[in-house]
């Protein structure tokens, strides 16, 4: 009985630890959107709406599509 109470535990620490770390991920590719993304023309809104309404996913896609091309054009 104490195993399986164990390992619910584990598991469910491991779900929270996950849980936290994309959420920290999402706040910081937010804030770096907004910081960093040129506003010209309406990519920006664009992206922070992208970012919000599609959490984790949007995040990502910005993280390794969009940020990438913002530091080789822009320098930040």
């Amino acid at each position: 009985m104490e195993i399986v109470g164990i390992g619910f535990a584990v598991v469910w620490l491991m779900m929270a630890l996950f849980a936290l770390t994309a959420t920290g991920f999402w706040i910081w590719m937010l804030i770096d959107c907004v910081s960093n993304e040129p506003s010209e023309g309406n990519d920006k809104i664009i992206w922070i709406l992208i970012i919000i309404f599609t959490h984790g996913l949007g995040a990502l896609i910005y993280f390794f599509v969009r940020r990438p091309e913002c530091i080789r054009d822009y320098g930040h």
